[in-house]
This record gives structure tokens, sequence and C-alpha cells, in this order.
């Protein structure tokens, strides 16, 4: 009992020295060896609420929040102190980040192509799935050549999906909203006016660009909500679910809501989402995003989940770089995915080099599914990641002892283009066979 008071002291005296006060709650990502009782300790002296766990019944990793700016201010003075009296093994600021966004001014073609096609039970349009990124990637000789269509779980840490797409509702598991700590991952919740406008629209209307990057077939009203940065991302999630499902039509696809519409996250739903993504038995997880600052708590995560068996892919990012994104510079657990043009050359806007990037998919002008049973196209490696993340969950499909090492070594059989996309351009078909012929998964 002297012991325990004395730590508690301790620690008070320590964070007493710099702690100035905060108008709002300040959020840190706690991580410990000592459950949570050392994480209430902690709270205990240096005035801070534990929020909850992130990784479910580990008992390792927890959001705390604070109305003083000492935890992190205070990390390098007491953290070897913290880790020897309670087990904190290192404590960080719950960044806040964003959605990359790459402006589109042209409609595609495959938009206006609407000819009503059978694609796998359901009815899509044929611009969905004739569009030039499925032609490049060679998807159909893959599919009908290794009569492969998908058969894992695909989770997706985005902003949320349209539950009710018509295209997209029959393979959708029921997923997480960690925005507001739910189930569900409905993007509509973020956006009710504009599920209105959409249940009004006769969904027959031309397509329209609108400012959060998308050229989506939705009516002039519905474009208007839109305009704006409190939706800049509504449809990003319903956009990479479609494309995961474009190419493993017969996957399931497990919706983790981390981003709300105006394209940002705190990093503690995206370690929670990754947690919950192994504890939900997914194979395969999407990550369409990036942050430049690393992030201990993201990085034992993804370290976690490797080692549980799921094949990480994230994209590479659109600024343009060769300095480190994360996760994709987690290159060792993590699949980084750069953009290409439809005429095989790196986006200008793609990131490139080997830190970030393994291969590149096609990620200009690229169509998918868009909330409201619609079609949208974007560009940006957010659309060239999932066409990788589909990819992996047909290499399972075809021999299911795959790991990350293995579906690295498979995707690497790819396109050669220049150096600084590293393997090259993803060749489904290329990527498949030489997984069949590996001596691996036997």
């Amino acid at each position: 009992m002297k012991r325990n008071l004395c730590i508690f002291v301790i620690l008070i005296a320590l964070f007493s020295l710099g702690s100035t006060p905060a108008s709002a709650q300040n959020r840190y990502i706690v991580r410990t060896s000592g459950g949570l009782g050392s994480v209430l300790k902690l709270c205990l002296s240096a005035n801070c609420q534990v929020q909850g766990s992130l990784d479910g019944n580990i008992g390792k990793t927890y959001l705390v929040t604070s109305s003083q700016n000492l935890l992190a201010n205070l990390l390098g003075f007491v953290g070897n102190l913290l880790e020897q009296l309670l087990g904190i093994q290192s404590i960080e600021p719950d960044q806040l980040l964003a959605l990359p966004q790459k402006p589109i001014t042209t409609i595609p073609a495959g938009l206006y192509d609407l000819t009503p096609v059978n694609y796998y039970g359901t009815v899509v349009i044929h611009g969905y799935v004739s569009q030039p990124a499925t032609q490049l990637i060679r998807l159909t000789d893959a599919q009908n050549g290794f009569n492969v269509s998908g058969s894992g779980i695909v989770a997706v840490i985005d902003t949320g999906v349209d539950i009710n797409h018509p295209v997209l509702a029959p393979v959708l598991l029921p997923g997480y909203d960690f925005t507001r700590n739910q189930p569900g991952a409905s993007e509509w919740l973020d956006v009710p006016q504009l599920q209105a406008a959409s249940s009004n629209s006769s969904q027959t209307e031309q397509p329209v660009v609108v400012q959060q990057s998308s050229a989506a077939i939705l009516d002039q009203s519905s474009a208007a909500i839109l305009d704006g940065g409190p939706y800049a991302d509504f449809g990003h999630g319903t956009m990479t679910t479609g494309l995961i499902h474009l190419v493993a039509p017969n996957a399931k696809i497990l919706p983790l809501k981390a981003f709300t519409s105006n394209g940002q996250a705190y990093v503690s739903n995206i370690v929670a989402a990754l947690y919950y993504a192994v504890q939900q038995n997914a194979d395969v997880v999407n990550m369409s995003f990036d942050v430049s600052t690393p992030s201990q708590a993201l990085t034992q995560a993804i370290s976690y989940a490797n080692q549980s068996g799921l094949i990480l892919v994230a994209a590479a990012g659109n600024e343009n770089t060769s300095a480190p994104v994360y996760p994709a510079a987690l290159n060792s657990n993590v699949m980084g995915i750069a953009s290409t043009s439809n005429y095989d050359t790196r986006s200008t806007f793609s990131n490139y080099g080997n830190t970030d990037v393994w291969i590149a998919a096609p990620g200009e002008y690229v169509i998918s599914t868009f909330p409201g049973g619609t079609y949208a196209a974007a560009s940006g490696t957010s659309f060239s990641s999932p066409l990788v993340a589909g990819s992996a969950d047909l290499l399972l499909t075809v021999k299911p002892a795959l790991n990350q090492s293995s579906a690295a070594s498979a995707f690497s059989h790819a396109i050669k283009l220049t150096p600084d996309l590293n393997h090259g351009r993803l060749d489904v078909y290329q990527a498949i066979s030489a997984w069949l012929n590996s001596s691996s998964g036997h």
C-alpha cells in the first residue's frame, strides 16, 4: 500500500510540472502491459479519463482524454518511470488525419454507358465492368481463366458504405461504426438530408461534377448538398467497396466506418478497426488513407493483424513524393499501392519510390458504386488500393494458405513500368498464376 502511494505521489508531482489547461478534451492513445488497472492508476494520478479499450479483450491499448496538455509533453520525461511502475509502454496524441483528395474535372465516358448487364447475380452498368482499369489489370482473364470470383472477407476501413446499394447489399456484412461506437457502417448517417434527396430522385439524371472529387450520377439538389467541407468525402467508402466487389464479386465485405463524411478520422478509430477486423475473421484489409507521422499504436495494430494472418493493403498517397507515409511505409507488413493512368504511366499526383510503393494499379477516372444506388468516378491512390485488395482475395480463393509475404511475392509479378513504381502495375492474371505455381501454401 505504501509503495502504491509513493507511485501516485511521484506521478502527481511529475504531471503537475508544466501542465496547462485546455479548453477542449485532448485525446491520447495509451499502450500498456499492465491492463486496464495500470491505465486507471495513470489517470487517477494525471487527471485523465479512460474512454475505453481499442483492442477488444486484449487489454493493451486504450483511448484516454485529458483537459490538460501533459501526457504527450511529459512522455520523454517520465516514460521509463511509467513503464517501470505501471507498465505504460507509450502515450501518443490521437492524431486526426484526412483522406487524400484528387479533384477531377472530366466525366469519363463509362459513366454514360448505362447498359444493364448481369454481374455475378446483380445488375450493374456496363461502364462499371468494362472500364479501362479492369482491362489493364486483366481482370476478366483472371476470373475466367482460373474460375475465381472471391470467397473470403475483405474489411474496408473508410467512411462507411451505402448499405442498401443494390450492387453491394448482397455481399455486405453488418460492419461497425467507430465514429459513433455502434454496430453498422452506413454513410447516410452523416448526411441524412442527402439520403432524402436521393430517395426523391429518379436516379436517371446525367452525371454531374461535385466538389468532393467525384463525378456522380445524382440530381442537382444532391450535388448542391455535397458542395462543401462537411461532406467532402461522402461516398468514398462506397466507392472503395465497389472496386473490391468489382474484382472479387463473391467476397464478403466488412465495412468499418472510421472516417466521417468530411474525410477525417482519429488514429484511435483506425486502430480499433484493425483489431476488430481480426476479431471478425477478415482475410484482407483495405486502407485507402495515409498520414505522414508514424504512430506506435497503428504500427502495433498492423503488426498484430499481420501475425493473425491478415493481408494488408494501403494507398501510397497523393502527395507526389517519395517521403514515407503511413501505413504504406510499413512495407514489411503492408503493401503500398501507387496510381497509374489509363496509359500505363505513373499518375502525376501519386507517391512513388520503394518506401511507399510495392506495386501500382489504375487510379485515374476509376468508375465505382456511389451512394443512392448510383455510380461515380474518381482519381487517387485511394482507388488503386482496393483493386489490389480485391485481387488478394482472389489469391486466397485459388490457394488459401496466403500470408503477407506470399501475397507480396505473387503481386510482384506485375507489368514493369518505371523504377519509381517498384515492381510495376498490377496484373491479376500473372499474380494468380505466380501464386498457384509457388511452393508456398501447399
